[in-house]
């Protein structure tokens, strides 16, 4: 019934505010299309721009953190196609797009034809946010013992602990103590999603393994060492995300998991 248009502003609108918190001018135009009606009775035009959380199994823990809207139209009535032009010149980018399984963080454009005697028409078109951050301070290597009494014993390292979304992960298994039987050993990338709930703000944990590689077929011996090198360019990753909008954090977690021959697995 109508086509919205966005249209990106020249850079010569858009003003920095901060590096934290950036301040852009959004601007675009709706275009509405009667088609074959000769007239459109409305009670009102109007364009919003929408900040949202979306809890995808708990909707009652939904809720906008940021709104603002343009009247575009009074009440009356078009009768030949119109164009609008709009514009929301301090959009601040407080947080960044974030499609999840268990959470979303959207941005979009909402246009809203209010009728009187009819069903309201609404046309949403989603935008992405990204915000700039500089780069942290690389923490120190990943050394860690575990094992079980008497059965194994084994040393990991990882040579950092922060990683870019294309980086490669760097390291090495030592075995210090075999004594069970050994079918293969793997490294998993985990994605951890936490949220709060809108039922008593209890907070829900969702892990998705996103990716599984092999780093060793066979049984190691005593002394053995097993490099590792993963890319992690091949896997569907997103920044850390921690306590954004009091509402989810994103995390990702390195899982070494060993099966033995009875299909028991031991991970870390």
């Amino acid at each position: 019934f109508f086509f919205l248009m966005i249209r990106r502003p020249p850079r010569s609108t858009q003003s920095r505010s901060s590096a934290a918190s950036d301040v852009y001018k959004r601007q675009g135009q709706v275009s509405i299309q009667l088609g074959k009606n000769k007239k459109l009775e409305h009670t009102g035009i109007r364009v919003e721009l929408i900040g949202h959380i979306e809890m995808v199994y708990d909707k009652a823990g939904s809720s906008d953190f940021t709104s603002m809207g343009r009247e575009l139209e009074p009440t009356g009535v078009l009768f030949q196609d119109k164009t609008y032009n709009f514009s929301f010149p301090k959009f601040e980018k407080q947080y960044e797009s974030y499609y999840g399984s268990s959470v979303k963080l959207r941005y979009f454009l909402r246009v809203t034809i209010n009728r009187n005697y009819a069903t309201k028409i609404i046309k949403e078109v989603d935008f992405a946010v990204l915000v700039p951050a500089t780069e942290p301070e690389i923490k120190k290597d990943i050394q860690m013992e575990v094992g079980i009494e008497d059965c194994l014993h084994i040393e990991f390292e990882y040579s950092k602990a922060q990683y870019h979304l294309k980086d490669v992960v760097i390291g090495k298994v030592k075995f210090m103590l075999v004594r069970i039987k050994i079918k293969y050993m793997e490294l998993c990338i985990v994605k951890q999603e936490k949220y709060l709930t809108g039922q008593a703000n209890q907070t829900q944990t969702e892990n998705e393994t996103l990716q599984k590689f092999e780093v060793m077929d066979g049984c190691p011996n005593k002394g053995d060492v097993i490099p590792i090198r993963l890319y992690l360019a091949g896997s569907d990753l997103t920044p850390t995300y921690t306590d954004v909008s009091n509402k989810f954090s994103v995390k990702y977690y390195l899982n070494l998991v060993l099966v033995d021959s009875e299909d028991r697995r031991y991970f870390k």
